[in-house]
């Protein structure tokens, strides 16, 4: 019979099946993992925003997906939420909480797959021909189209330095700044009803049946999937239409350019008709 001082107690017991089971942390360690404090880790399962521990004897045990929740919480006040529009994002999660979490990353990526650019004053003047420095109320308008943000050191952040690339581009072609701005204006808001044409194709096709399906767990997966190749097919889909757009365009504007060459009067005086 074995001794007691060789039985193993039965906090480590529950310890050691928390372990098993892939809920291995203590408050405290939870909070040692997140940077959090023990006092907010409990705040926030009272608003309802963490799932609560899994208790064996008297502690409770938390696991990864409660360290992916709170990383998720966090990235969603950084974005501006405030912890009850959380909460309601997040509500209903349940058991499929991994997947869930995943999701709402994907849905919260950013699309875009260029890394921004950091350029200075006299860079950014030199690329639109303003002198030494750039013209405020063009750098302005480049802000309030999302493509350059000021930087407190008097740097710029180039949100698409591909964008910015084809700037230059126009420039050296003889284009400037203030027109190279307004076509960029037209284009976002061009592609402001290309975005939502998507953004609705995924909503009623792909998200409102798995919705009124009551959002099966096993389907998660696949509409993650879905949304993650929206955004390459997106991307594809438009550059194909444009080039077919384009192409039309142009040809048009080339026969109505040649037609106009045939119609201008030659510049001699009409031959007059001889008398007889």
């Amino acid at each position: 019979m074995a001794s007691d001082r060789t039985a193993t107690p039965a906090p480590e017991r529950a310890a050691a099946a928390a372990r098993s089971s892939g809920d291995r942390m203590t408050i405290d360690e939870l909070a040692q993992r997140t940077g959090m404090t023990v006092r907010n880790i409990r705040a926030h399962q009272s608003r309802g925003l963490l799932p609560p521990p899994q208790v064996r004897g008297r502690t409770g045990y938390y696991g990864d997906a409660h360290i992916a929740r709170i990383e998720l919480i966090r990235e969603m006040q950084a974005d501006g939420l405030n912890l009850e529009a959380i909460r309601r994002l997040l509500e209903g999660v349940g058991d499929s909480s991994t997947e869930v979490l995943d999701f709402t990353r994907a849905l919260r990526a950013p699309f875009e797959d260029e890394q921004p650019e950091i350029v200075d004053a006299a860079e950014l003047a030199g690329i639109w021909g303003t002198g030494d420095d750039p013209d405020p109320a063009l750098a302005k308008r480049a802000e309030q189209l999302g493509i350059l943000r000021p930087l407190p050191d008097g740097r710029f952040e180039v949100i698409s330095p591909r964008l910015q690339r084809a700037g230059r581009e126009l420039s050296e072609l003889g284009v400037s700044a203030e027109v190279a701005l307004a076509t960029v204006d037209k284009l976002r808001r061009h592609s402001e009803g290309v975005a939502r044409a998507f953004v609705d194709l995924f909503v009623k096709e792909i998200w409102e049946p798995f919705d009124q399906a009551g959002r099966p767990e096993e389907d998660w997966p696949k509409v993650r999937e879905a949304l993650e190749r929206l955004r390459p097919l997106a991307s594809d889909a438009l550059l194909a239409v444009f080039q077919i757009t384009m192409s039309e365009a142009t040809e048009r504007a080339t026969e109505r350019t040649l037609k106009r060459e045939v119609r201008k009067p030659s510049g001699k005086p009409p031959r007059r008709s001889r008398r007889r």
